[in-house]
């Protein structure tokens, strides 16, 4: 499926252009307007609605477009003919049907061809590469630096306030003071 041609467009529209042909496609295929349709205009209409949607979620994200564009470009030289059974990483949304492909040909399911060594690390470099892997990491690595941060200031802390003792020895004090309390408290009783 060529998202191009599905949304009527050349590959060098703009994302205006996507925008415009994607409302005017979506408008024309939406499973609502067609609900007292036959069941065949129906299940057309929806399939359509799925594809236009598909050529806009991919055409509308540059990094998307740009990996399309390529894969696409490449298979004209002599590749799988299809973009997606051949290449997919799993963008966008858990629904669409050529993320279920991806994990099929990647999770051991054997999808034909770019099975190889090469294509997996590709693959687990997009992953790794992705916006929220990125963010994840990011964030994994603040809360890490939070806690050192925090361990380190409250040794500081602790040495400065009570130099010559260690934290062993504070511990042991208090133990006993603890067991000093409970004794006197007993001997009350």
């Amino acid at each position: 499926m060529d998202h191009y041609k599905v949304l009527g467009l050349h590959r060098t529209a703009s994302t205006e252009e996507i925008k415009a042909a994607f409302k005017k496609l979506a408008f024309q295929f939406h499973p609502d307007k067609h609900s007292h349709s036959p069941k065949v205009v129906r299940d057309n209409a929806t399939l359509r609605f799925k594809q236009v949607s598909e050529a806009y979620e991919v055409l509308m994200d540059d990094r998307k477009r740009a990996d399309y564009n390529f894969r696409s470009r490449s298979t004209a030289a002599g590749g799988s003919s299809s973009y997606y059974s051949q290449y997919s990483y799993g963008y966008g949304r858990g629904s669409s049907s050529y993320q279920q492909r991806s994990r099929h040909q990647y999770g051991g399911g054997g999808g034909g061809g770019g099975g190889g060594i090469a294509s997996k690390f590709e693959l687990a470099i997009r992953i790794l590469t992705a916006r929220s892997s990125l963010l994840n990491l990011g964030f994994a690595a603040a809360i890490l630096g939070g806690i050192v941060i925090i361990d380190k200031s409250g040794e500081s802390l602790w040495e400065r306030q009570n130099s010559g003792k260690s934290f062993e020895e504070a511990m042991k004090s208090i133990d006993k003071a603890k067991a000093y309390r409970d004794d006197s408290a007993k001997e009350r009783t």
